[in-house]
This record gives C-alpha cells, sequence and structure tokens, in this order.
C-alpha cells in the first residue's frame, strides 16, 4: 500500500489539475458511471463535531474508495487541526488496497475545486473582485480556485475575529504568488458582500452571516460552509434575489444543507427552486448565467465521488513519479 502525506500531495497536484478532473467526474456522474452510496454522518454534540464516512466507486477508471472525515472545532486550542481525514484508495479489478492518501488537503482542494467550476459557469465574466466571509482553512482553496477561474483584482476578508481575517491577508501571498492586486480586511461584512463580484462563505454559522439586501446585481456565491441541517449562512432574502441557485448534489442539500432545510421547514422557500446540479452546470444539461444582472449561488455539501477523482488521479501521479511510502499490512 502506497501512503501519501499532504505535503508529497501538494508536491504532485494543483488546483488546475484539480478543477480539469472534477469536471470530467461531475460528467461521468450525470452519465451515470460512478457509483456514490450516500455518506453516513456521526455527530458529537457535547463536542460541537462530526465524523464522515463517504464511499464511492468509478468502475472506468477501477477505483474505489472510502473517505473518513473528523470535524472538531475545538481542536485548536490543543494544538490540533479541526478536520483530519484518510481516504483509503482499492482496485475494483481485484480488490487489492492500493493508498492510504492523507485527505484533510485534498477534501478543502476538491471543495474548491468545484466552487472553482461553478464560478466559471455561473460568475460574470469581468468579475474582478472577491469577498471572503470566514477565513478558517477551507477558504484557502476555495480562493485559489476563484483566483484560477478569473481575473480577480480586489480581494477582500471579513471574519468574526478580525485577528483570523488579518492573519489570512499574510497567507495570500503563498496561496496565489502572482497576485498583485489589492487585499483589504473588512470591519462590516455587508459592505464587504455589497463591493463584491464573487462572495466564498465558508463558515460554520448557524445563523446567516450576511444580509442578503446588500448583494449586487450581478454577484456569484459560493456556500460551502454550512453543510449540517442546523447551519445557515446565508437568509432567505439571498434564495428569493437568486435566479439561479446550482447544488452538487439534490440530494445532499436535501438532507445536510440548513441554508435550503431551514427556510423550507418555515414554508418560505421551496426546494423546487432549484436551478440543477453542478454535473448538469458541467455537461451542458442546464442554463449557466444568461446575463450581467442575475444573482446566482452554489450550494455545496459534498459527495464522496469528488474525493475519489482526485485521489485516484493523484495516486497515478505518485506512482508515476515514484513519490510515497510502500508499506506492508
Amino acid at each position: 500500500m502506497l501512503i501519501l502525506s499532504e505535503p508529497q500531495i501538494r508536491s504532485l497536484y494543483t488546483m488546475k489539475d484539480a478543477i480539469q478532473d472534477l469536471e470530467a467526474a461531475l460528467i461521468d456522474y450525470i452519465e451515470g458511471e460512478i457509483s456514490n452510496p450516500h455518506r453516513t454522518v456521526i455527530e458529537f454534540p457535547d463536542k460541537k463535531a462530526s465524523a464522515l464516512y463517504m464511499p464511492s466507486a468509478i468502475e472506468s477508471v477501477g477505483k474505489s474508495a472510502v473517505k473518513v472525515v473528523t470535524i472538531f472545532p475545538n481542536n485548536p486550542s490543543i494544538g490540533k487541526r479541526t478536520t483530519q481525514g484518510v481516504i483509503l484508495l482499492s482496485d475494483t479489478n481485484n480488490g487489492d488496497h492500493l493508498g492510504c492518501l492523507n485527505a484533510s488537503y485534498l477534501t478543502r482542494l476538491r471543495t474548491g475545486a468545484v466552487s472553482g467550476i461553478a464560478t466559471k459557469y455561473l460568475a460574470r465574466e469581468n468579475a474582478s473582485s472577491v469577498a471572503v466571509v470566514g477565513t478558517g482553512a477551507m477558504a484557502e482553496e476555495q480562493l485559489q480556485a476563484v483566483l484560477e477561474v478569473r481575473d480577480i483584482k480586489t480581494i477582500m476578508l471579513f471574519n468574526r475575529t478580525k485577528e483570523k481575517a488579518q492573519a489570512f491577508a499574510k497567507k495570500i501571498s503563498e496561496l496565489a504568488p502572482g497576485f498583485d492586486g489589492d487585499i483589504i480586511v473588512m470591519h462590516d461584512v455587508d459592505e464587504a458582500v455589497s463591493k463584491a463580484d464573487i462572495v466564498i462563505c465558508s463558515t460554520r454559522s448557524e445563523t446567516p452571516v450576511f444580509s442578503g439586501k446588500a448583494l449586487r446585481p450581478g454577484t456569484h456565491i459560493n456556500g460551502v460552509g454550512s453543510y449540517l441541517p442546523h447551519m445557515q449562512e446565508v437568509d432567505v432574502v439571498t434564495l428569493h434575489r437568486c435566479s439561479k441557485i446550482v447544488a452538487d448534489t439534490m440530494e445532499g442539500v436535501k438532507d445536510e444543507a440548513g441554508d435550503f432545510i431551514i427556510p423550507a421547514n418555515a414554508g418560505t422557500w421551496s426546494f423546487s427552486e432549484l436551478h440543477g446540479e453542478i454535473g448538469e452546470l458541467a455537461a451542458g444539461q442546464i442554463s449557466a448565467r444568461e446575463n450581467d444582472e442575475e444573482i446566482t449561488f452554489f450550494k455545496s455539501v459534498g459527495i464522496a465521488y469528488f474525493d475519489i477523482a482526485v485521489a485516484a488521479a493523484v495516486y497515478e501521479k505518485a506512482i508515476q513519479a515514484g513519490v510515497g511510502t510502500q508499506v506492508e499490512i
């Protein structure tokens, strides 16, 4: 079995690679070539933590996988990462277990890449400003993906703890070495949103983090933070102002996206308002942005085949490059 650490994966695989591989996988999924059982979530309420178990298989590439991710928000206080994970990659031809990959970075990378694909189809071509709401670890790859698909000149950062936004600002030179635009730490989230062409939301908030009234026409939103039924990053005003709301999967958001579940249960919004899935968008089965006035929203709670799409590609690159540690188990 090949063991691959985060630094090894980073040395092999880029955001550009992930966007390319995931767009192909999105189309494969729509065409029925991917097996993706529903994920299992175990919650630990006293710690506000959770563990996620996510199986999938792509027979066309001869690989299956299961990812296990734990999310413990209080971990930074004891010097540990909030999110930790591994992916076990197996061969669908003979059952061999091929590799064990660090999943924390790959999870953030593939989540960012899917948002990048959504941004490519839904954001205005001339979008040049982005507001990052929530500057935790997940925001890094979200921003990288947006920078990969749009020519961004201004990055606005907002975090409820201002110091975290300031620390994130210092990281941007590492995340995007070629970026030479403006980086602004904002004190008011609605002001940041009102000036943005693209809004990235990656928080664990249980209440909306900005007012939908602050959005200006033509804005695109990527929402990836609220992935459980009780979490809510965007308000119902935002949903009503959007002309196109795209989900990673209908099943996933109906079960897990509090952004939708909470207003649907309150009778103030309906799942019938969803425009479709990101795979349908990539395959050209539903319309992308049609004018510069539309407000659009991509909502992602994650799905296992995103993981196998990148893990299988990383594994093949590692084998070719002779990277990783082979172990007997």
